[in-house]
C-alpha cells in the first residue's frame, strides 16, 4: 500500500485499516491497541499493566504483524543478565578476533514480558536503547534498526519476586496503558471465536494481513511533525505539567519529558482523526496514559483513596482549557 504523499486523511485511512485487521484477532481491546498505534507512530515506548491472560502479548504480536516489523519477545526473570538482552563478544578462533553476538534487543518491536521480574541492573540495560536507539558494548556503538519500540508488560497484583521499575526507567515509557478484565459480552465473543478454532499463536491462519512495511513508519513519523499546534495548546500542556508539580496530592510531578510526550502524542492522535491540528481534547485524552506512571502520590492522598488517575482528573479540572 502506498501512502505518499502523506496527509492526515491518508493516516486516518491507514489507522482505520489497522483497526479493522486487528479486530480479527483482538476482542474488546480497542483503547489499549489504539495507544500502541499512537506510540508506534510517535516513536515512543509503552508499559502495559494487566493481570495474566488479558492478551498483552497478542496485542504486541498483532502490531508487529500489521507493520511487518521484526518481533522479539524476552521473558524477564530474576536471573536474567544484561548480556542476555544486549549480546556479548565472542572470540572467533578462525579469524583470531572478537565479534559481537547480538542479543534479542537488536529487533524492531521488542516485547519485554514481566519486566519487573528482572533486577535493576538488567532493567537498566534497556535505558540507553530506549532513549538513544543504540547499544554500547565494550566501547563500540551499535545503532538499532528503525523503527525501534519497546512494549513492556507487568502484573499489577503479584509483587513477590518483583523489582519495581525505578523512576528513571518509568520516565522512558511514553504511555502506561492499563489492560483490565473484559466485560461479559466480550468474554462471550472471545469464547465463541476459540470454539470455532481461533489460534492466538497463528495470526496468519486467523486472516491477519499486513498493512504497512516497517519502513513506512518512519515516513509517517515525518508526516506527523507537520501537524499544527497553536501557542495556546503548548501553554495548556505546560500548565498541566506545572500543576502536577504544585499539587498537594503529589510528591513527584510530571517531568519535562512527560510534557514533551503529551505534545508529540497529541499530534499523532490528531492525525489519526484526520486533522492536521491539535485540539484540547487530544491533550486531555492522552494525559492520563502519559502521567499515571510518572506521578508519585503522597501517603495522605492514598489514604484518602486516590490513585494516579483520580489525581490526574483533578489536575485537568484545575487547568483552564484554551478556546
Amino acid at each position: 500500500m502506498s501512502i505518499s504523499p502523506l496527509k492526515p486523511m491518508n493516516l486516518q485511512t491507514v489507522y482505520k485499516r489497522m483497526r479493522e485487521e486487528a479486530d480479527k484477532v483482538l476482542v474488546g481491546l480497542e483503547e489499549p491497541f489504539k495507544m500502541l498505534i499512537v506510540a508506534l507512530f510517535t516513536g515512543g515506548h509503552v508499559l502495559l499493566e494487566g493481570v495474566p491472560g488479558t492478551a498483552k502479548t497478542l496485542m504486541a504480536k498483532t502490531l508487529a504483524h500489521l507493520v511487518q516489523a521484526k518481533f522479539t519477545r524476552i521473558q524477564f526473570t530474576p536471573d536474567l543478565m544484561p548480556s542476555d538482552i544486549l549480546g556479548t563478544s565472542v572470540f572467533d578462533l578462525s579469524a583470531s578476533r572478537f565479534h559481537l553476538k547480538k542479543g534479542p534487543i537488536f529487533t524492531q518491536l521488542l516485547l519485554a514480558d514481566e519486566i519487573n521480574r528482572a533486577p535493576a541492573k538488567t532493567q537498566s540495560a534497556l535505558l540507553e536503547a530506549m532513549e538513544e536507539r543504540q547499544v554500547n558494548l565494550e566501547g563500540e556503538r551499535y545503532p538499532l534498526e528503525s523503527p525501534f519500540m519497546v512494549i513492556a508488560t507487568q502484573n499489577p497484583v503479584e509483587y513477590e519476586g518483583t523489582y519495581p521499575l525505578p523512576e528513571a526507567q518509568l520516565d522512558r515509557f511514553m504511555f502506561k496503558v492499563l489492560v483490565d478484565y473484559s466485560p461479559l459480552e466480550v468474554d462471550i465473543e472471545l469464547l465463541r471465536r476459540y470454539n470455532q478454532g481461533f489460534d492466538a499463536h497463528d495470526l496468519i491462519a486467523a486472516g491477519l494481513k499486513a498493512i504497512l512495511p516497517a519502513a513506512a513508519v518512519t515516513e509517517i513519523r515525518q508526516m506527523i511533525t507537520q501537524v499544527t499546534v497553536e501557542p495556546g495548546i503548548l501553554e495548556y500542556v505546560a500548565r498541566i505539567a506545572a500543576a502536577s508539580r504544585r499539587s498537594p496530592d503529589i510528591i513527584l510531578g510530571a517531568s519535562p519529558r512527560a510534557a514533551t510526550h503529551v505534545l508529540l502524542a497529541a499530534k499523532t492522535y490528531a492525525a489519526l482523526q484526520g486533522r492536521d491540528y491539535v485540539i484540547p481534547d487530544d491533550v486531555k485524552s492522552l494525559v492520563p496514559s502519559v502521567f499515571r506512571h510518572r506521578l508519585l502520590l503522597k501517603p495522605e492522598a492514598e489514604i484518602e483513596g486516590l490513585d494516579a488517575d483520580a489525581v490526574i482528573q483533578r489536575l485537568l479540572g484545575q487547568v483552564e482549557v484554551p478556546r
